[in-house]
């Protein structure tokens, strides 16, 4: 019965997250929270012009009921200041085929520069479906070596620094972002995809001196 009740507390709590917008309630350990996203969020109509813009994918290698989603973020670079934004959180539950086409379609919508996957579950599988899809595409692979948290705390940085905005509201990446604490096996596939994407963004201007694959 304890386990039920803190199940339905949870899902509760999940719920004025997502839908509520009800981000007050801190998770220990986690590298957000509601009130450095909210000072982090701009107006649609209020997004510059961009220098660069890159759609980043987590891929799940499998398409079943019980498959991971495939992170797919949309993210640009302003090109007055090292300013990035989060435009489209694309993820998707879905086959390859489905996710992959999916990230060519926001790649032309956005008249994005490159296409980024992480291919440590996937090897050559992103490219090869990539090739098949649009072979003009541009396309980098990267490959993580450090854990997920250490990958995530200079964007963290990022955003305590009011460098990174969010264009909108995007509920279910900002309740990954909120909840995870790199604790469990929960896979923060969008939260991921974020992380690849403005990694690159701020590496292409010099700005990020870290390592961060």
């Amino acid at each position: 019965l304890e386990m039920a009740v803190r199940s339905r507390s949870n899902n509760i709590l999940k719920y004025n997250h997502i839908w509520l917008g009800d981000y007050m309630k801190e998770i220990e350990g986690s590298l957000w929270n509601g009130e450095l996203i909210e000072k982090c969020r701009v107006d649609v109509q209020e997004i510059p012009d961009f220098s660069r813009i890159v759609v980043a994918i987590d891929p799940s290698v499998t398409g079943n009921a019980n498959s991971d989603e495939t992170g797919i973020i949309v993210a640009g670079r302003s090109a007055h200041d090292d300013k990035y934004y989060i435009l489209e959180d694309c993820s998707i539950r879905g086959t390859p085929d489905q996710w992959i086409r999916r990230s060519v379609s926001k790649y032309h919508e956005h008249q994005a520069d490159r296409i980024i996957a992480e291919v440590n579950n996937g090897g050559d599988l992103v490219e090869n479906l990539l090739r098949n899809t649009d072979k003009n595409v541009s396309y980098r692979s990267v490959r993580a070596t450090r854990g997920k948290m250490l990958r995530a705390e200079p964007i963290a940085a990022l955003y305590e620094s009011e460098k990174v905005f969010h264009a909108g509201k995007f509920p279910e990446l900002e309740e990954q972002m909120v909840f995870y604490n790199g604790r469990g096996n929960v896979s923060p596939d969008r939260l991921d995809a974020l992380v690849w994407a403005v990694t690159d963004l701020s590496q292409a201007t010099g700005q990020a001196f870290w390592r961060i694959s």
